[in-house]
């Protein structure tokens, strides 16, 4: 059993920007000279996270709606009025409820996603920063 762990990095804006890494995974996935084990994403901040999607326009409107709607920005977050100047406290929650890692299974070299999954990152943030993501890929 092998491991290799890859890492790249994002520009993301923020309030609730979508971003496909599902080539860039892919990429790495085959330069890792294995056949197969599984990916394991991970991103390294708590105001993003990393999931499964259909990707299509519909469905990222959907996805922001959903989040204002379950937790909407509110400057009466106990983490936005115990840290003066901090207004983010609903995109520590979203990130928590989403989470920040994934596991994929991959056999010949291949990510075994189903015909509509993508892998995107999710940033639930209030400005643009910069998304770590570390891609770990344990097989054979």
């Amino acid at each position: 059993m092998s491991v290799v762990t890859q890492q790249f990095a994002l520009e993301m804006q923020g309030d609730t920007q979508i971003e496909n890494i599902t080539d860039k995974t892919q990429t790495l996935l085959t330069g890792s000279g294995l056949g197969s084990g599984i990916v394991t994403l991970f991103v390294k901040h708590t105001t993003a996270s990393v999931m499964i999607f259909e990707d299509e326009p519909g469905l990222r409107q959907d996805t922001k709606n959903i989040w204002e709607q379950l937790i909407p920005a509110n400057p009466a977050w106990q983490h936005n009025t115990s840290n003066p100047g901090e207004d983010n406290g609903h995109s520590h929650l979203r990130g928590q409820i989403q989470g920040q890692s994934l596991t994929i299974p991959f056999i010949d070299k291949s990510l075994m996603l189903g015909t509509w999954q993508q892998i995107v990152v999710v940033d639930f943030d209030t400005c643009a920063r910069k998304r770590d993501i570390i891609v770990q890929i344990i097989g054979e």
